[in-house]
């Protein structure tokens, strides 16, 4: 099967090949002898909050403070 490599350097996967493989959103790709291997990968909601927070550098202090204030009586 063929795709085109748009000007945008994005290409659109035949149905065929990737409906077997369910709902995959990302792909992990990899140059391998002059091919472009693509591998899917699933991540899932906690991932995204992992790495999202790992970016923010927070340190034990400040997660404990939020969770005190989520934690306080409302008003």
């Amino acid at each position: 099967m063929l795709a085109k490599l748009t000007g945008k350097n994005q290409i659109t996967l035949p149905k065929a090949l990737v409906a077997p493989l369910g709902a995959v959103e990302y792909f992990d790709v990899q140059a391998e002898k002059n091919r472009l291997v693509l591998t899917p990968v699933r991540i899932n909601a906690a991932d995204r909050v992992r790495d999202r927070l790992a970016g923010l550098a927070l340190s034990g202090k400040d997660i404990a403070d939020a969770v005190a204030w989520a934690r306080r009586p409302k008003k």
